[in-house]
């Protein structure tokens, strides 16, 4: 298919998968053929990430034992714990993932007894940990344990980020989130980890180039956008005049519309009514009505509906997780998708190389020695 104009491949199909389905018509958001909302409602972030791993849902006995295997896999490698109390107190927490995943893949390299899926289960156990080491230490100058007892990715990432166990209700709505962000097919991070493994580059190579690519604004960051958007406001009629003013300063909204869906976000309903939840017990709990109605005013001016992010922002803030650590979240829960595609790209490889339409000028004279000298 030729592009005629400039238009970041929307609307291109740049291959195949069977990992999941967005925005196709009567399927909505699909992982492996399921349901985006039983994963979320009726399984675990384990159940989503072992799916999207290993190619199924996994039964009870393998459950148990995965659970086990991520468990025993927390404790960081003193080098990485080295290399994390070098890296700047104001270093950018994705490059600090960034940088700690590229010394882990040479610590533990990708080798044939260790596969793709192992590391990536390494990878899953560990990024929390790595990422609120580096917090803790920098942050509030202590060494933190990064094993605990706690059974699932969810409660050992609060435990660790407060210092004690989560209650259940905070652990299910971080546990959804995650299974929310975990996959999202061709989009620009696992399209990037794809081109990289295409040149049968190695597994940590690929995850690099997708926590880079995430880093950028237009993808990651913007739930970190919309707590900057909805903490100023401190009731609805408040929100609601200043949307209007930043509508009429044609001022860009974080956290609304989608470049794939065209009618709603269907990870957005799931945890919005988790937000909601959250808010009876928040001290700052206005901030839900709030985002409420800055959804309201934008359906009605601009006939855009929110996406995942808009209401993650106010489920992540009210489980005390800062802001700077939102996007790093995402890694967490989207390292289990990018896995799911390096290995499928590597099963039926095909070096990802595209062409361009060369639009600059032709057929230029070279010019003279006499001439070049005043260039």
């Amino acid at each position: 298919m030729t592009v005629k104009k400039p238009g970041g491949l929307a609307g291109i199909e740049a291959g195949q998968t069977t990992i999941s389905t967005v925005g196709k018509n009567g399927k909505g958001l699909t992982y492996r053929g399921y349901s985006i909302h039983d994963l979320a409602l009726q399984g675990t972030f384990e159940e989503t990430a072992y799916l999207l791993v290993y190619g199924k849902l996994p039964d009870e006995q393998q459950l148990v034992n995965y659970k086990q295997k991520l468990m025993a896999s927390r404790k960081l490698p003193d080098p990485l714990i080295k290399l994390l109390e070098l890296l700047p107190a104001n270093a950018h927490p994705m490059e600090v993932l960034q940088t700690g995943c590229s010394l882990l893949g040479t610590l533990e390299p990708e080798t044939a007894e260790r596969t793709a899926a192992d590391i990536a289960d390494r990878l899953l156990a560990l990024t929390g940990p790595m990422l609120l080491y580096w917090y803790h230490f920098h942050n509030k100058g202590k060494r933190i344990e990064t094993v605990t007892a706690d059974d699932s990715i969810a409660g050992h990432f609060l435990h660790l980020l407060h210092g004690s166990p989560a209650d259940e209700l905070a652990i299910k709505v971080f546990d959804v989130s995650l299974t929310l962000y975990a996959e999202h097919e061709f989009n620009a991070s696992t399209f990037a980890a794809r081109v990289t493994a295409s040149t049968m580059s190695n597994y940590y190579s690929c995850i690099t180039t997708g926590i880079g690519t995430l880093r950028g604004n237009l993808h990651g960051g913007a739930n970190e956008a919309v707590m900057e958007l909805i903490t100023p406001f401190q009731t609805p009629d408040e929100a609601e005049a200043g949307t209007m003013q930043m509508l009429a300063a044609k001022k860009l909204i974080m956290g609304f519309g989608h470049r794939v869906y065209t009618v709603s976000d269907p990870r957005s309903d799931i945890i919005k009514s988790w937000a909601q939840k959250l808010s009876a017990s928040a001290d700052d709990g206005h901030l839900y009505p709030i985002s409420e109605r800055i959804e309201q005013v934008m359906r009605r001016e601009k006939a855009l509906f929110p996406n995942l992010d808009f209401y993650s922002a106010a489920a992540y803030h009210f489980l005390g997780i800062p802001t700077a650590l939102f996007t790093p979240i995402f890694v967490l829960a989207r390292t289990s998708g990018w896995t799911a595609h390096i290995i499928e790209q590597r099963d039926n490889n095909r070096l990802i190389r595209p062409i361009a339409a060369y639009i600059g000028p032709d057929s230029l004279t070279w010019p003279s020695i006499d001439r070049r000298k005043t260039i």
